[in-house]
């Protein structure tokens, strides 16, 4: 009998029971999660309404629901179709992504949407959507399951229909709604954060349009006390304020280069760390890219420092100064550059347009005084950055602890 026990006991502890790490004090005793097909909780509530709809025109974006007016400078993309509806409260996601990750939302915007008719929408019956929301969004299992939608081709295709064959692990109503109880408060601090970086970067942007000369004007509209009686600032060609350095700039292929502990720079940055190096100094890198001179996907102009390798993506510029530096750098993306574009198929910022860039140019002791400023404005919008990807890292963390870090295989 005691033999029976102990291979009973054996078989028990061979299959733990599929709970969380971390889990609320009043569950601890309660059953394990169970696996469950996950359409019998979701329901369709797509609809349609015509191209011409009073609606407020939404996308549906990694960064959430954003209005195409806003998202796209001012314009709504033509639609000469019907538009899909997302009623409030309902989910709405993307069914294609590149990389095989998909975003969900839910519209909080207090009534109804205009979407892409190809955006499925639904909601939840008898399942937490603030629960559901952080599963399909940052849950391992579901990114598995994902991932394994890719059936050739580049883009990976997740339908509604699809969507509602997953099997996951899914514990008590009660036990969903103490864990969206606990991530939506980590989710209204992480949104605090969020706002109050990006309110520190709006006046950033609007302190360095403050700060240097309007087009056509010699005077800064805001300009330190010590400097209000002097001098009008001058106006000089990039070219007559640095040194181009882009005839020592050397491109190294994929298959050429080796890897070492040196930064290579491109156009939008950091492309890979190879051998050997072709600057030792402090220097300014600008984009070639003209398409990202327009769209702004990231800084146009950065500096590097010490070794580096930069390949033909990048103008490499040297100033006398490093306040000089700064104040361009800060300039240059504070500014557009679309006049100083060429080509058509593939828009680039070339040497010679470069060079004819009109830059605000103002005396040594109040370039220092301006690019301290900003730097210090800089570092403050780095830390508390780093204090919202910290919450951010807290909150990935706290998921797995949360929930089973486990995934069930599709029949």
């Amino acid at each position: 009998m005691s033999s029976e026990k102990e291979a009973s006991n054996m078989n028990q502890d061979e299959t733990p029971a599929l709970v969380p790490n971390l889990r609320f004090p009043e569950f601890r005793e309660t059953n394990g999660w169970d696996i469950k097909l996950i359409g019998p909780y979701l329901e369709d509530c797509s609809g349609r309404v015509p191209p011409e709809t009073k609606l407020p025109v939404y996308s549906s974006t990694r960064e959430g629901l954003k209005r195409q007016d806003a998202y796209f400078d001012g314009r709504v993309l033509q639609n000469k179709s019907e538009y899909g509806v997302v009623l409030p409260g309902c989910f709405v996601y993307r069914h294609m992504s590149d990389d095989g990750l998909f975003k969900f939302n839910i519209n909080d915007t207090g009534g109804a949407i205009a979407v892409s008719k190809e955006y499925p929408a639904f909601r939840t019956k008898g399942l937490n959507s603030t629960f559901l929301l952080a599963k399909l969004n940052e849950g391992l299992d579901f990114k598995h399951f994902a991932l394994s939608q890719k059936a050739g081709g580049t883009r990976t295709r997740l339908y509604f229909s699809r969507l509602c064959e997953w099997h996951t692990l899914l514990p008590s109503l009660a036990e969903q709604q103490r864990i969206a109880d606990c991530l939506s408060s980590l989710d209204n601090l992480i949104s605090a954060q969020a706002q109050k970086v990006e309110a520190l970067k709006t006046h950033r942007k609007g302190l360095t349009q403050q700060l240097f000369p309007r087009e056509g004007e010699t005077q800064p509209r805001l300009r330190f006390p010590e400097f209000h009686n002097a001098p009008a600032w001058e106006v000089k060609p990039l070219g007559k304020v640095s040194e181009n350095l882009d005839n020592r700039r050397v491109p190294i292929t994929s298959t050429e280069r080796i890897a070492g502990k040196i930064p290579y720079y491109g156009a939008s940055g950091i492309v890979d760390y190879v051998e050997g190096f072709i600057f030792d100094e402090d220097l300014l890198c600008v984009s070639e890219d003209g398409a990202n001179l327009v769209a702004r996907t990231y800084p146009i102009a950065f500096p590097i420092s010490g070794k580096t390798w930069v390949n033909n993506h990048a103008h490499v510029l040297r100033f006398q100064n490093a306040c000089t530096l700064k104040c361009v750098e800060m300039y240059l993306n504070s500014i557009q550059l679309n006049d100083f574009i060429t080509g058509i198929a593939q828009p680039k910022l070339n040497k010679a347009m470069l060079d004819r860039i009109p830059i605000p140019h103002a005396r040594i002791p109040e370039q220092q005084r301006i690019a301290e400023c900003l730097s210090s404005l800089d570092t403050l919008i780095t830390a508390e950055n780093q204090k919202l990807e910290a919450l951010k890292t807290h909150k990935k963390g706290l998921m797995q602890q949360l929930f089973p870090c486990t995934w069930v295989d599709e029949p």
